[in-house]
């Protein structure tokens, strides 16, 4: 049974740190084997379509076939991605919590996160960020959590991604050029975010 399932069963202070550290390096690492198998992906793809300019309709017919089965494949393994990014962040969010237990259930903190349902909880620390965080920061973030509504929680979306999606969407429209948004995208302090979260 994973440490996962584990935590959907079991009280927050019966996971050991040592666990959670373990279980967070094996998805550390399946992140980094899914990243590299959809990059693969996306190369192949591109070379299939490299190898369809200028060849007859059979042969692009062919080509796109192939290229429909990658595009399935890819979009299986981002999902496994990104199922696996939100796992990765609830365990090094739980880390933190178990890292800071002690000062939590001074504060009465503990109390509130042990009465929580399993899945409640696992759906707020998938949202948050606490790694990195001074203890105030991180109390701060647990606290608003809790006092907010869940759903208002949910609807919150992080600058990033809506950056991102903005910049797609004019390239996919043809507002932007791919070049000038991939140059902007690769900004320093992007790849930097990156980075630290692996």
């Amino acid at each position: 049974m994973g440490i996962l399932d584990r935590f959907r069963k079991t009280p927050i202070e019966k996971l050991s740190l040592r666990e959670l550290q373990e279980e967070e390096i094996r998805l550390r690492n399946r992140l980094e084997r899914t990243k590299k198998e959809i990059e693969r992906i996306e190369k192949k793809k591109k070379q299939l379509f490299q190898e369809g300019i200028g060849t007859d309709v059979l042969k692009k017919k062919m080509l796109a076939q192939e290229i429909k089965s990658l595009d399935m494949e890819q979009k299986l393994r981002l999902r496994d991605f990104t199922t696996a990014q939100k796992q990765y962040t609830f365990v090094k969010n739980l880390i933190v919590v178990k890292k800071y237990e002690k000062e939590l259930r001074k504060i009465g903190l503990w109390d509130k996160l042990s009465k929580v349902e399993p899945e409640q909880l696992e759906s707020v620390l998938v949202k948050v960020s606490l790694d990195g965080r001074e203890f105030d920061e991180m109390v701060e973030n647990l606290n608003r959590v809790f006092e907010m509504d869940i759903a208002e929680f949910e609807g919150t979306e992080d600058q990033t991604e809506r950056e991102l999606m903005d910049a797609w969407a004019k390239v996919e429209t043809g507002e932007a050029d791919v070049e000038e948004v991939t140059e902007k995208i690769a900004s320093p302090k992007l790849e930097r975010e990156t980075e630290e979260e692996l």
